[in-house]
């Protein structure tokens, strides 16, 4: 940071620290929201202008960053120096192998179940050779976190972004059993940094959040809330159209193209899996002993499956029940669109909305997938703290209990263990209020905005997307 702009900043942050709490009205008076000021008095308590203006020092922001990462490493390190791998990464290292050496690549030689640009970061760990793929997708994590980070700190000049880059970090430690060891570690911080540059840079941020869909396909609901909603909406489109269609130029070119949308089939085709919300009931069935119902591995795709009464039917229902709510949800932020709600906070908790959807209505559920949620609520919270504290702290939460039941309690809950089911039943429920609070806070918002305000305003308003100018 310059130092003619650092004592500006701290002003800037202590000020929002010292503002009193706005008073709500007595039709918003409840208990959630007593608790939540609670929790935010706590918490400005606990940080005094001194220790504010510490933690909003570019410096300690790095020494934060460098520390929590050397703790990764100290982690990592037994495997990194055995030339071992873990979590999905031997997975990921057999695939680059089977690529580089027998010349067999995924989703374009034979069926795959990550869209094909999974292959860029899982080929790309591997040039060093098998035994430093742990060490290079370290540092790739490292280096995606660093340029969230900055980008939420426009490089230390933005005081918001203080805030919401010390909130990425907590929860990248936090998830940190899955969020270095996944592809979600990689497309987490795309997703933060494609949202933040959305106004200033649209065409970079459109090349992010495309690049991060064609990884883990997550992304694609972030990218269909700003093509609905954004001003910037059309360059997004067509930057996204013109790189996914260089993308089926490459596969089709490699002789691959009836694979490239092979990753949609072979989700579909699953059945109940064991972490996913829909499922928790049938858990509950498995742990009381009921004969018909239990948990079981499905060797085929490595993951843990539930069968039991009706399980194959909600199978079946959830897809199209997942895009019925996708689709309520689109229509609402299509009217909030014409309405000229505010179009940041729209875009957001819009996308916040069909994330969470993908999650609560999906039959498949794995710990990774609180990283879909991670980005969105840490750019909410870097534009308005009171509006996003709800969404913080479940996600707080959420990720305590979902890294207590992975790698924690997972075998004891595999085996049925009421206490890590009761961790698992707790967390979903946690995400079920994630959603409902998102699809409220759309709602409201789009129902405060005078219709009159939209027909008065659509010749001249401009809405301004998320990101800082």
């Amino acid at each position: 940071m310059d130092a003619r702009t650092q004592p500006a900043c701290h002003l800037g942050f202590l000020r929002w620290r010292q503002a009193p709490l706005p008073v709500p009205s007595s039709a918003e008076v409840s208990a959630v929201s007593q608790l939540l000021d609670r929790a935010d008095r706590r918490l400005f308590h606990a940080l005094t202008p001194a220790r504010l203006a510490w933690l909003h020092s570019p410096r300690t922001l790095v020494l934060g960053f460098l520390a929590i990462h050397v703790v990764f490493l100290l982690a990592l390190l037994p495997a990194i120096l055995t030339g071992n791998v873990l979590g999905d990464l031997p997975l990921y290292r057999t695939w680059a192998e089977n690529g580089l050496v027998h010349h067999l690549w995924p989703g374009i030689d034979v069926l795959w179940v990550y869209p094909i640009g999974a292959l860029v970061p899982i080929v790309f760990a591997a040039i060093g050779g098998p035994l430093l793929y742990q060490l290079l997708w370290f540092l790739m994590t490292m280096a995606l976190n660093a340029i969230a980070v900055t980008t939420l700190t426009d490089r230390g000049r933005d005081a918001r972004g203080y805030r919401a880059a010390w909130l990425w970090l907590l929860l990248s430690f936090v998830l940190s059993p899955v969020g270095l060891l996944r592809l979600e570690g990689l497309t987490a911080p795309l997703v933060i940094t494609g949202l933040v540059l959305l106004s200033r840079r649209p065409i970079v941020a459109a090349a992010l959040l495309t690049a991060a869909t064609w990884i883990k396909v997550w992304p694609a609901a972030v990218m269909l809330a700003v093509v609905t909603v954004s001003s910037r909406r059309t360059v997004v489109a067509v930057t996204g159209a013109a790189m996914s269609g260089g993308v089926a130029l490459m596969v089709w070119a490699s002789g691959g193209i009836r694979f490239l949308t092979g990753f949609v089939t072979m989700q579909s085709d699953r059945a109940l899996q064991l972490e996913a919300p829909v499922t928790t009931p049938w858990v509950w069935l498995a742990v009381s002993g009921r004969p018909d119902t239990a948990i079981y591995q499905n060797y085929a795709i490595a993951t843990r499956e539930v069968a039991g009464p009706g399980t194959a039917i909600v199978a079946e229902l959830m897809t199209p029940l997942m895009f019925l709510v996708l689709a309520a949800v689109l229509t609402l932020m299509l009217v909030g669109l014409r309405r000229r709600s505010d179009p940041s906070r729209l875009l957001l908790l819009g996308a916040l909305s069909l994330v969470g959807a993908f999650i609560v209505f999906n039959k498949v559920g794995s710990p990774q997938y609180m990283l879909w949620l991670v980005p969105i609520v840490v750019v909410g919270a870097a534009t308005a703290w009171r509006q996003w504290r709800a969404p913080v702290y479940l996600m707080l939460a959420i990720s305590v209990l979902t890294t207590l039941i992975f790698p924690v309690f997972y075998l004891p809950l595999v085996d049925g263990d009421p206490f890590a089911v009761l961790l698992l039943t707790a967390r979903n429920v946690l995400l079920v209020v994630m959603l409902g609070w998102s699809i409220l806070a759309l709602a409201r918002l789009v129902r405060s905005t005078p219709r009159t305000l939209g027909s008065a305003t659509r010749s001249g308003a401009r809405t301004v997307p998320v990101g800082r100018d």
